[in-house]
């Protein structure tokens, strides 16, 4: 551990000298700085290197789709900074006499996944950055050259605009014991990825952001527009070969469209697995692991439908975005009722509002809390359901969720990359982690005469109901 500390010490204390070198920029520079380092992983042709590098060092998604990932989140984060206030004074309330003031959090410790090793540090950076802090992330062991490769690029934004390099930082040749030691000496930590590294950020010490694991379902109810419902479902299920954590794990569909939208899909490449089938894929996505107990295969992780139909031993036409598998009705029994991480998507038919919201419920409660969930449809009680009901961080409602999730240029959620999950999944907020996560508030409080209520407004109402 020795070791580990004097390297972890050696990031940490040029995180912080280039943290003091911007103290005092103000809100002009600090935002000159993001918008210098969000070009450089959105231009064109350093976008195109680093989705090529990614798929090729994990073997996980597709090129075109990572191209679109970066260019949507990468915008969609500095569409949300640009105008906010981070630095100094951001608001002051007259009424109440209260003036407050952002200060940094400082050094962020932040770990990124190898499903989305490229993105994520180019997201998040931007976001950790708006407050004037310092980051240094963990990659994947698997994903360290090209996440590397995002740093770099982004380096060379920071050293455009005369800012210190040393704002963003890697652990060049990471591991668990590193990994684990940069969390316990940074300020923050930021954990985007799987429970296990999520329970070790909590676990560290440190104050700590961290996502729950995914789950996503959609509803689909009997007013949908079966069309438009079934095309953003099987895009958003295809996307990226599915590494995303919100892209859709099931689809409940309501019986007098259900026939609908299985031919909807099978239009849309999406192939429904017969019987056999789908005996012959359960076996192969899920296999006994060291512990003795059945785990997600890595070897589907964001793999195309046809690859893994073939590793489980049938084939599909080379066209298939998307696997379709019937639901069983023991529902916490089912490996297909759990977050998948690849283009199988698993579909349940419902008969009421009421049948249909049961299974949601046991889909989400079975694995993914807290995430997401939606629907389609136009009805505004069955969206009101789910809001009041659904123990679910976001419901997008009509919306693709792998692209709506974490905020889209169609809907009012905070773009990012990490989505909290609150209390349900584990996590210290439901929110989209976006910049006003990583800032201090000082609250700056005057007096003024003071304004106390009179018993009767408190207590008048419910002493007359309750005499």
């Amino acid at each position: 551990m020795e070791k580990e500390l004097q390297i972890i010490q050696e990031y940490i204390s040029r995180a912080s000298a280039a943290q003091e070198q911007i103290q005092d920029y103000s809100q002009e520079q600090i935002d000159e700085v993001c918008v210098a380092v969000g070009y450089e992983v959105y231009n064109d042709e350093n976008i195109a290197q680093l989705a090529k590098f990614a798929v090729e060092e994990t073997k996980m998604g597709n090129v075109e789709d990572k191209i679109a990932k970066h260019k949507n989140k990468v915008l969609g984060v500095l569409a949300d900074i640009k105008g906010a206030k981070s630095v100094g004074l951001i608001e002051v309330d007259e009424a109440k006499k209260i003036k407050k003031y952002a200060k940094p959090v400082g050094i962020v410790a932040a770990l990124t996944p190898v499903t989305n090793p490229t993105a994520t540090p180019s997201s998040n950076a931007i976001t950790i950055l708006k407050g004037r802090n310092a980051v240094i992330f963990a990659p994947h062991p698997s994903a360290k050259k090209c996440s590397k490769m995002a740093v770099d690029f982004m380096r060379k934004g920071l050293k455009k605009v005369g800012a210190p390099e040393d704002l963003i930082q890697i652990i060049e040749a990471p591991s668990i014991a590193l990994t684990n030691t940069l969390m316990e000496q940074a300020d923050m930590v930021l954990a985007t990825g799987g429970s296990a590294m999520v329970k070790a950020a909590y676990s560290s010490g440190t104050p700590a952001y961290g996502v729950g694991p995914g789950n996503a379902v959609q509803m689909v109810a009997e007013d949908a527009d079966v069309k438009d419902a079934a095309g953003k479902i099987i895009r958003s299920k295809a996307f990226d070969y599915a590494t995303s954590c919100s892209s859709e794990n099931s689809v409940i569909i309501h019986q007098s469209i259900y026939d609908q939208m299985l031919t909807e899909f099978k239009h849309l490449d999406g192939y429904l697995v017969n019987d056999k089938e789908r005996k012959l894929l359960e076996a192969y996505m899920w296999q006994l692991n060291k512990k003795g107990y059945r785990s997600i295969n890595g070897g589907i992780v964001a793999k195309s439908a046809p690859y893994i139909a073939e590793k489980a031993g049938f084939k599909v036409p080379k066209e298939t975005k998307v696997l379709l598998v019937k639901g069983a009705k023991e529902i916490e029994e089912d490996f297909f009722s759990q977050e998948k991480l690849s283009p199988v998507l698993t579909v349940f038919k419902y008969d009421t509002f009421e049948a249909g919201y049961q299974i949601l419920k046991r889909l989400t409660d079975n694995n993914g809390t807290g995430h997401s969930c939606g629907i389609h449809t136009f009805n505004n009680d069955y969206v009101s359901h789910l809001g009041i009901h659904m123990k679910s961080s976001r419901i997008m409602v009509n919306q693709p969720q792998a692209a709506a999730n974490g905020g889209a240029f169609f809907n009012g959620m905070p773009s990012t990359v990490s989505l909290g999950c609150g209390t349900w999944g584990g996590n210290v907020t439901t929110e989209n982690i976006y910049y006003k996560h990583f800032i201090n508030v000082t609250w700056v409080s005057e007096y003024f005469e003071p304004k106390r209520p009179t018993d009767e407004d408190i207590f008048g109402t419910y002493l007359k109901k309750h005499k």
